[in-house]
């Protein structure tokens, strides 16, 4: 027995020796395999964290004017030997992970090459490929820089860190600092920190960071100025927005994030900056009241409109996938911007912009770029509560209103948005005259509406279905919002009924020869539409008029 024993007992003291190994490795080298490191089962030592956080501590800090301030914050991380909190494990989808963090090349300058850490990838290429000028040192820093990077993901991680001064240490590398890679990695690090809610207050009051961040818009790199705008952007979003939005309300400031959004060619960033921009414009009033006026008098509605002209005509020509969350940031950015009260006119007097929202209502193939359509008829809705006389324009469009039946499905979990879809089909069908128009257009209008028949049926159906879950006084409410709606199902069912009760004629005959096959479809939406009315009417208990 006892032989047996001694070789394992030989094994665990190698394995013992080897932990420490890793421990007490160079900074260059991993200290764990990734596949090991970071999976979600994996707890994480805090002392590790430490180590790591140690190492990011700059270099350069006690030489430079500009580290004024931060000699104090050096000295303690350098000497910090009680570690709070727990351990933790590696986990959180909702923040960036650089292992996921892909180059695309710097259009303002030229980038530093590739050095995202791909999954799978050998764990020198990344800092060393295209790269032949980094330092051992720069290299050290990105690694354990890259690892808290992926470890802030996790809540418990992301407190210990800030409980130690990662904050402090981040502040001082990006004053310090002239590795855009560094700057890089710090700012994707406090926004991976920023993600949860309770740490943003500890940035916030992290002594000038925030105007650090600010600063950092500044650089000509593509890659950090997006760490930048994804920053910033969870900032406007947070509970410290108004904090956020005054170092920000600079003009200066704004005329280069608009100059960015304007001339990047890196579709990463242009997706960030929008995004700030959308995060702005759908923030609360009091960061409006502060960044909104310089944003529209430095032309915000005309270069969100022409981004828009321009992604249209890249949508319409060639179908590149990578652009479609753009179109539907830009989108959604217009469409916010679009339902402010007092600036809300310069969105919806432009033509060329109401025709690009119709095009896109109208594209055939709407499954890849779904979110941009649902998006578009928003807009539109909200163009046509200001300017009403486009509804008659639009009565005329048949692929429109076939177009505007086909997004139903995809906004099926989004109220508001069936809501606008039906205000967008009540304004259109008010505008038909059944009864005085010639047979060939109400043939047209007969020809949509049966068409689509399956599309309109399963939404009443589904309408149905919400407001008899609703007690009373929400189903009143909702009454209320869907006026649009209840006009709109009695203008398609008298639509239908005028096409049955139309009189025999040879021309007649021969359209109607056309719909014999769909004489049961319609009857059927008939039914279905009466259904709806009716179940409206008994639920509320009253006759709606």
């Amino acid at each position: 027995m006892s032989v047996d024993s001694e070789p394992a007992h030989l094994e665990q003291e190698q394995q013992e020796e080897e932990v420490e190994e890793e421990v007490d490795a160079p900074a260059h080298h991993p200290y764990a395999p990734p596949d090991e490191l970071f999976d979600i089962s994996t707890t994480v030592d805090p002392s590790y964290i430490i180590s790591l956080i140690r190492k990011l501590l700059p270099t350069d800090a006690s030489n430079n004017g500009n580290s004024h301030g931060f000699d104090a914050c050096i000295g303690q991380v350098a000497n910090t030997d009680h570690v709070e909190g727990s351990t933790a494990s590696v986990s959180g989808q909702e923040v960036l992970n650089s292992s996921d963090h892909k180059s695309e090349g710097m259009d303002i300058v030229e980038d530093c090459g590739k050095h995202a850490r791909l999954e799978g990838e050998d764990e020198e290429s990344c800092h060393r490929f295209d790269r032949p000028s980094v330092s051992a040192g720069e290299e050290a820093w990105e690694e354990c820089g890259c690892i808290l990077w992926d470890l802030a993901a996790s809540k418990a991680n992301a407190e210990l860190m800030v409980q130690n001064l990662i904050l402090e240490v981040l502040s001082a590398n990006l004053m310090v600092s002239q590795s855009v890679r560094v700057k890089e990695i710090s700012l994707g690090i406090i926004g991976n920190l920023a993600c949860h809610e309770a740490l943003l207050k500890h940035i916030v009051s992290t002594n000038g960071l925030i105007e650090i961040v600010v600063d950092q818009l500044f650089l000509e790199d593509s890659q950090c100025l997006c760490e930048a705008c994804r920053l910033l952007t969870l900032g406007i979003q947070s509970s410290e927005c108004i904090m956020w939005a005054e170092a920000l309300q600079s003009e200066h400031v704004i005329y280069h994030i608009l100059w960015i959004v304007e001339n990047t060619l890196n579709l990463q960033l242009i997706e960030k900056s929008v995004g700030m921009l959308l995060a702005i414009i759908e923030s609360q009033p009091e960061v409006l009241h502060i960044l909104l006026p310089p944003l529209m008098k430095l032309g915000l509605p005309g270069l969100l409109v022409n981004l828009l002209i321009f992604e249209m005509s890249k949508l319409m020509s060639e179908r590149i996938p990578e652009r479609y969350s753009i179109l539907d940031v830009v989108f959604r950015a217009i469409e916010a911007l679009s339902a402010l009260d007092g600036h809300s006119q310069e969105i919806c007097s432009n033509k060329e912009l109401f025709k690009l929202a119709c095009d896109m209502v109208k594209l055939p193939d709407k499954v890849e770029v779904a979110n941009s359509c649902v998006t578009a008829a928003v807009l539109i809705a909200n163009i046509l509560s200001e300017v009403t006389d486009l509804a008659s324009e639009l009565s005329e469009d048949f692929p429109f209103l076939q177009g505007l039946l086909d997004v139903f499905p995809f906004a099926s979990d989004d109220l508001e948005a069936r809501s606008a879809l039906w205000s967008i089909i009540e304004r259109i069908l008010v505008q038909v005259q059944e009864n005085e128009m010639n047979r060939s257009s109400l043939f047209q209008y007969v020809s949509v509406l049966i068409g689509k028949s399956d599309l309109i049926e399963d939404e009443l159906l589904d309408c149905q279905s919400d407001d008899l879950s609703k007690g009373h006084e929400g189903l009143t409410t909702s009454c209320t919002k869907s006026n649009a709606r209840t006009t709109a199902v009695r203008r398609i069912i008298s639509i239908l009924n005028q096409w049955t009760a139309s009189k025999d004629s040879a021309e007649e005959n021969n359209m109607k020869g056309k719909l014999l096959a769909d004489n049961d479809n319609i009857n059927r939406l008939l039914d279905c539409c009466h259904n709806y009315l009716n179940s409206l009417h008994h639920a509320l208990g009253n006759n709606l008029s």
